[in-house]
């Protein structure tokens, strides 16, 4: 039964990556305005707010679906996690979740929205077929939770966890706490790097980063940063991460190789949330005290442009769609994602991978039909990869495929 309940979802999720894209996807910005109880809809082509849509009551967390036709919102006071159809930007329904939800993450295959909820020391996870919560993790270490983010492969969730000073690991699967990785004092905002090899983390009142190895689950190193670093995100090449630092009024850029500041670029007052649009070339950032957003450009790291949104902008978390730029010189009707080949599919020996054209660097991922992840192979740079059957048993595995165009499973047998 679960083996063909995930073949199924494979077909469907086979027959949805070659439906034709829009050219609008992954070029809209959403912020939330905490006290305006507004949402800012910013064209990142043209830096201008284009609409502005009521949301309830202090909106705080902001995370846009894969193939951005949703927007999901916290709003803190009314303990609810609202959705924005962006066809037509409107409120397409409301769920209740736990007590003051902060931080969310939708899940790469856009079925599960999982929401950290403060003051229930809760994990919501929803159902975004149904918009229904369907399961809700607690107890064990989870204590005044606010960050979250996803592994690539959706296989794990990460959460910083305010009162313990932790990060908790998450198994997707059975909605079970793995591990627990002690961090800095009081920590906020995460995010994992493309090839799901490192987690950060900022770590508010330690004025901090700390960068996980997510195989070990092990702190690698500390890097200081402003003051009070609040909102994390990072390059779609892995190379840049970029905090925002509250009292600072500054925003660090840090090369991950090195594992130090390389420049601290100087925006608006009380700077929170952060993202940037899927090509690495703008990066935005919410500032609290300023009413505005501040544009970067990740090529001079200096700030470009400046939007006056609403009252109290925050927009914690992905608030930009990480789906990638179509063309626009192309028309749209005839415009398909390339797929991977994989062949031979079923095999007995090995199969060779074939990648889309100019997808590289990318990361594959091998789990089996429990979600345990059997292989990762990253910074793959070649066109074609062998996978030599090794270890693997006779049965179904999904491979999952991260580039900067975005992520794609296949299913895979081995007879």
């Amino acid at each position: 039964m679960v083996m063909k309940k995930n073949y199924i979802l494979f077909l469907v999720l086979a027959f949805i990556m070659i439906l034709p894209l829009k050219d609008s996807l992954g070029q809209t910005a959403y912020i939330t305005n905490n006290i305006s109880n507004t949402i800012s809809i910013i064209d990142v082509n043209s830096n201008t707010v284009t609409a502005t849509i009521p949301i309830g009551t202090s909106p705080y967390g902001v995370s846009v679906s894969p193939d951005g036709t949703r927007v999901y919102v916290t709003n803190n006071f009314v303990d609810s996690v609202r959705i924005i159809n962006t066809a037509n930007n409107t409120v397409s329904a409301s769920i209740a979740v736990g007590s003051y939800p902060y931080g969310l993450s939708v899940s790469p295959n856009g079925n599960k929205v999982y929401v950290a909820n403060n003051l229930a020391s809760t994990l919501s996870v929803i159902n975004a077929t149904n918009n229904a919560v369907s399961a809700t993790v607690s107890g064990g270490s989870l204590n005044e939770p606010n960050g979250v983010c996803m592994s690539p492969n959706g296989s794990k969730v990460y959460v910083s966890n305010d009162i313990f000073n932790q990060v908790l690991v998450i198994n997707t699967v059975t909605n079970s706490i793995l591990f627990t990785i002690p961090v800095g004092n009081n920590p906020q905002g995460i995010c994992v790097s493309p090839d799901g090899t490192r987690l950060y983390v900022a770590n508010f009142d330690s004025n901090s980063i700390s960068v996980i190895n997510t195989t070990t689950n092990i702190v690698l190193v500390t890097i200081p940063v402003g003051s009070n670093p609040l909102g994390v995100c990072i390059s779609p090449d892995g190379n840049q991460l970029y905090v925002t630092n509250y009292n600072s009024g500054t925003v660090s850029n840090i090369n991950t190789s090195a594992n130090s500041v390389f420049v601290t670029i100087p925006v608006g007052n009380g700077p929170q949330g952060i993202s940037l649009n899927p090509d690495g070339s703008k990066l935005y950032v919410a500032n609290y005290n300023s009413n505005s957003v501040s544009v970067i450009s990740t090529t001079s790291n200096s700030v470009v442009a400046t939007i006056p949104v609403g009252s109290g902008p925050i927009a914690f978390g992905n608030f930009i769609s990480t789906y990638p730029l179509i063309n626009t010189n192309i028309a749209s009707s005839n415009i398909e994602r390339e797929s991977i080949i994989i062949s031979p599919n079923p095999f007995s020996n090995y199969t060779t991978i074939t990648l889309p054209s100019n997808q590289q660097p990318a990361t594959i991922i091998l789990t089996d039909i429990l979600g345990k992840e059997i292989r990762t192979i990253p910074h793959v740079r070649d066109r074609q990869v062998v996978i030599e059957k090794g270890e693997m048993k006779p049965g179904i595995y999904f491979l999952t495929l991260t580039t900067q165009a975005g992520v794609e499973n296949r299913k895979i047998v081995v007879e």
